[in-house]
């Protein structure tokens, strides 16, 4: 009976030993240690151990197939949200979202965007993106006048190709005379060439802006690198970009029998849009006579003689001789006669001051002092700011 007791005791110490070691740090039980360091137990608390502990181990095993399936499943759908992420195209986002993208990108990133499919080309060269850059970048420059120039331009490309493409046809007529038309292969599209774009649209007409291969006229202020003779103009030019340098050539009018002056590396700064309609040859109409009183900002046409074209040179209002300049008695603003003065000029040069009638005027002067045209007033500080920003550095002579 005591063998008996003997090893029903110790045979569950000795298995539950080996058990120990199979289990992990976190199963061990201090009741399990109390029996490896010889404690004294009950023959139930033994048994109560061993269940607990078998239990235990299959709960551990099932734990760990459990953490492998689970581990396995989100494998396979990290794998699968790959996969569909990598199905996935720019075209699949929300069309807001898409456009919000395309109306933040500069134009060389628009114009890429354009040669990846023709689907986001139909988006990418819409005027809807391209007035914002036409406006930001050009805006400043281009007037109406240097717009219906753009749509004389295309007008001519259009009568070109329409002349050419009559011509090739009447070659095709006569080759069908000469030969069958089964020699006539058909034209095979090349998907990896873009199309041509629409010669109406702002992006086209961008790019010919960028590539120089649309000269536009415009205003260039103290032309020929300021030369002392244009000092305070504008004159009018053709001009044409030069992406390299971020500079433009400024091709000027002929000066009766001169020849064309050019000017290169012509800066963003000294280039306007031209304000009024109207040509560099003709006589501007002024409309700002009657208002016109001392201390009045102006420009005024100017040009040397008869066969010179205008330019517009800055000038302000003066006070008549007879005038001390105080404000409370001034009754100048009252007279047909007006005083324009040009102070970069220095007190006794001939081109210091000028007078003109209030009611009469027309091109004034002679070949001596040259011929006074039109006049506008300046309306705004900018104007004014930029023509002080041009002011010369001496007093001219």
């Amino acid at each position: 009976m005591l063998l008996l007791y003997f090893f029903l005791t110790c045979f569950p110490i000795i298995f539950l030993f080996k058990l120990k070691k199979s289990l992990p740090p976190w199963a061990t039980e201090v009741k399990l240690l109390s029996l490896w360091f010889g404690k004294d137990v009950s023959f139930s608390s033994v048994t109560k151990l061993i269940k607990t502990s078998s239990s235990l181990s299959y709960f551990t095993s099932k734990m760990s197939l459990k953490k492998m399936s689970l581990t396995s499943k989100v494998d396979n759908f990290e794998e699968e949200v790959v996969e569909e992420g990598a199905a996935m195209s720019i075209l699949d986002l929300p069309e807001l979202v898409l456009e919000s993208i395309l109306e933040r990108l500069p134009p060389a990133s628009l114009c890429s965007m354009a040669g990846v499919c023709s689907s986001l080309r139909s988006r990418c060269i819409t005027d809807h993106f391209w007035e914002k850059h036409m406006k930001n970048k050009w805006g400043r420059i281009i007037g109406p006048v240097a717009y219906r120039e753009w749509q004389w331009h295309i007008a001519l490309r259009k009568d070109s190709s329409h002349l050419k493409q009559g011509r090739s046809k009447g070659l095709m007529r006569i080759f069908s005379i000469v030969r069958p038309s089964w020699w006539i292969k058909p034209k095979v599209d090349d998907c990896s060439k873009q199309s041509s774009l629409p010669r109406e649209s702002i992006m086209s007409w961008f790019l010919a802006l960028e590539t120089g291969r649309f000269c536009f006229p415009a205003q260039v202020y103290n032309r020929e690198n300021g030369h002392v003779g244009f000092m305070l103009s504008c004159y009018d030019a053709e001009l044409c970009y030069d992406q390299r340098t971020d500079t433009f050539q400024a091709r000027y009018s002929p000066h009766g029998r001169r020849a064309v002056a050019i000017e290169n590396n012509v800066p963003w700064e000294r280039l306007r849009a031209p304000l009024v309609d109207t040509s560099p040859h003709d006589l501007h109409i002024s409309d700002c006579l009657n208002e016109l009183r001392p201390g009045d900002h102006i420009e005024i046409q100017w040009r040397r003689n008869k066969e010179f074209p205008y330019g517009w040179w800055y000038g302000v209002v003066g006070h008549l001789a007879s005038c001390d300049g105080n404000e409370n008695y001034c009754r100048c603003h009252n007279s047909d006669t007006v005083v324009l003065e040009f102070n970069q000029y220095a007190l006794g040069s001939r081109w210091r001051h000028t007078t003109i009638d209030r009611k009469e005027h027309r091109e004034e002067g002679n070949e001596g002092d040259g011929f006074y045209g039109g006049i506008r007033k300046l309306g705004s500080d900018e104007e004014i700011s930029t023509w002080k920003r041009l002011w010369p550095a001496e007093i001219l002579e």
